[in-house]
């Protein structure tokens, strides 16, 4: 994958709750050409939504972003992960309960995983969240994309009710606290 600035883009699998919000937050980043909603981490092959809900394949809701790392480091991808979700809740974000809504991070390459394992570090050396980050650093097995409905859902759905009341206050924040980051 070349990116538009001529250099090999990455990819990143992060899992932070409900794929819809984190989808939402990510996908007007600079650098980051494509997010896919889809379900990693389980042992069902070939999951579909109904039985991720279930909580029976111990898959996770997560988002596959592709970015161009000379505009988006990994590191700036999971500052912005962290600062969109709730990392000190198990299993759990909001009123989505289960460890399909677990906070995990799976890295792609020794190097995400170093990174991923430094940004754990420093947030919980600053206390930033005031209780331990539970973030699961978790083997990443094969992605499963889910079904269509699912992609870009905020953006096709953002007067349904769960939009309103729970991913549009993230984008908010993403785009007073990152708004320097975004594509213009």
């Amino acid at each position: 994958m070349t990116s538009q600035t001529g250099g090999q883009e990455q990819q990143a699998i992060l899992a932070g709750g409900c794929f819809w919000c984190t989808e939402a937050v990510m996908k007007d980043l600079r650098g980051v050409s494509k997010v896919e909603s889809g379900y990693i981490g389980g042992q069902t092959e070939n999951p579909d939504y109904r039985s991720v809900c279930s909580g029976a394949t111990g898959h996770a809701e997560a988002v596959r972003v592709t970015f161009d790392p000379a505009q988006v480091s990994f590191k700036d991808l999971l500052n912005l992960f962290f600062a969109t979700h709730d990392p000190t809740s198990l299993n759990r974000q909001g009123a989505d309960v289960g460890t399909q809504y677990r906070s995990a991070v799976f890295p792609l390459n020794a190097e995400q995983e170093r990174e991923t394992r430094e940004v754990i570090a420093d947030l919980t050396g600053q206390d930033v969240f005031g209780r331990p980050i539970v973030t699961s650093i978790e083997p990443a097995g094969t992605f499963y994309v889910a079904e269509d409905y699912h992609q870009d859902y905020y953006a096709q759905n953002a007067r349904q009710p769960y939009c309103v009341a729970v991913i549009a206050p993230k984008v908010a924040k993403l785009r007073k606290e990152y708004g320097d980051r975004l594509r213009a």
